[in-house]
């Protein structure tokens, strides 16, 4: 018997947020993955829930599945990560 993606897991991942670190209070869905490829040069994903929820977001960004995340975006209040305009 396969498993398939749990439905409440993906839910999770778009509206809880980062609780500490450089990407604090940003959605986990929203994570770069350079952040999550750092946790995993320097120790791995912390335990228990948070470190599921963040390799689940890795292993998404890696395969290209971010499609998979946008019916539950709309389901849930998204903000989209500030962006920086540098004016020169």
């Amino acid at each position: 018997m396969t498993e398939g993606i749990n439905p409440q897991i993906l839910k999770e991942i778009c509206v809880e947020k980062m609780p500490f670190g450089k990407y604090e209070g940003r959605f986990l869905a929203d994570l770069p993955i350079s952040y999550l490829e750092w946790f995993l040069r320097n120790g791995g994903f912390p335990k228990g829930k948070l470190g599921m929820q963040l390799a689940t977001v890795y292993e998404i960004k890696l395969n290209g599945l971010m499609d998979l995340l946008t019916p539950i975006r709309g389901e849930v209040s998204y903000e989209k990560p500030k962006i920086k305009n540098y004016k020169f």
